[in-house]
């Protein structure tokens, strides 16, 4: 099986391509670059390997949450590609692709949403499967969903920007903090590799982003509240 996965929510540019649980790719921190050089890291990735488009068997995208624009280029390119080549598409949430990349079983998974608050999910490893322990969601950081046990790893941006609040809120919870973790399409083609194996990927049109705020802005009133 032959997987193509996409993901930009983040200031990095990421691919890669999975050949029977073999992975190769690329990532590069791009900032707001991701539809300059997008379209040229996945022609490289697939001339490497010697693959054509439609060789492979679907494609799969970092859905959100994320940079708004970022999200959208990814499922907006994903949807384009597999539509041209009658491919089925898969899109995973990027705080499970945090999990799946911090390489431990029990996950906290916050990135930083901007505008003082925080994309967060927790996630749990059993016999090699994740179980969401808490549903994605956007709040404050002193306000994010407790969370039961210890020994639990705080991963993403989200403890980078507001990791004193993070860490007082979960205090002897947390073994270790792994702020540099982000989503990566690596982690994008892991998870979504059984997905496919299951024919779990959906028509090209079904791809959509996954939103979590719907408010992109702030008042003047409000930037000063905060």
């Amino acid at each position: 099986m032959r997987i193509l996965a996409i993901e930009t929510s983040t200031e990095y540019c990421s691919v890669s391509l999975w050949q029977d649980g073999v992975v190769t790719g690329e990532s590069k921190e791009v900032g707001q670059k991701h539809s300059e050089v997008l379209m040229e890291m996945l022609g490289r990735i697939l001339d490497t390997a010697g693959v054509k488009l439609d060789q492979l068997d679907g494609i799969a995208y970092g859905a959100g949450p994320g940079s708004f624009t970022g999200v959208r280029i990814a499922c907006g390119v994903a949807q384009g590609l597999a539509l041209g080549a009658s491919l089925p598409v898969v899109g995973i949430c990027t705080l499970l692709a945090v999990a799946q990349g911090s390489g431990q079983d029990k996950v906290i998974s916050a990135l930083d949403a901007r505008m003082a608050e925080v994309y967060f999910a927790v996630y749990e490893k059993r016999n090699g499967i994740w179980s969401t322990v808490c549903e994605p969601c956007l709040r404050l950081p002193g306000e994010t969903p407790p969370v039961e046990g210890i020994g639990w790893l705080g991963a993403g941006s989200g403890f980078a920007a507001h990791g004193d609040v993070l860490q007082a809120r979960y205090n002897s919870q947390l073994k270790n903090i792994d702020a540099a973790c982000v989503p990566q399409a690596s982690a994008i083609a892991e998870l979504a590799a059984p997905m496919f194996e299951t024919g779990q990927g959906l028509d090209a049109a079904q791809a959509m982003p996954l939103y979590l705020r719907d408010k992109v802005a702030l008042k003047t009133i409000e930037r000063q509240q905060l």
